[in-house]
């Protein structure tokens, strides 16, 4: 059974709105803050009247950009000879692919601890 409803109050009475269900009032600085944002997340600005304009010639060249990036960038692989309970120590402690965990090693000459310490750095 439903509880009795103040007199004011009417079942399914309301717009819907969340706003109207939510305290309009908010208590310190940071939650007007948060208010304040939510609120021009809510704000639409998708009518037919604004438009954003987007510059193809600057979209063009980003996507060139992004196509030649790793063709011209070809990384120096060192000839390093990498123990694999190395690989698999990496493997197991940073979760980490193998193949990332052996291209770290061979970057850091297969040292082991100058690998971790360099993952853990960046």
């Amino acid at each position: 059974m439903a509880e009795p409803q103040p007199r004011g109050v009417h079942e399914g009475a309301g717009s819907g709105d969340v706003e109207d269900e939510v305290q309009t009032t908010a208590k310190s600085a940071e939650d007007r803050k948060a208010a304040a944002a939510m609120a021009s997340l809510d704000a639409r600005g998708d009518d037919a009247s604004t438009s954003n304009a987007v510059d193809q010639e600057a979209v063009s060249k980003a996507v060139k950009g992004l196509g030649n990036g790793g063709a011209t960038e070809k990384k120096e692989v060192k000839k390093v000879k990498v123990d694999a309970a190395d690989v698999a120590l990496l493997v197991d402690e940073l979760d980490l692919t193998k193949v990332k965990a052996t291209e770290l090693l061979k970057a850091h000459d297969g040292d082991a601890v100058k690998a971790m310490k360099a993952f853990i750095a960046t």
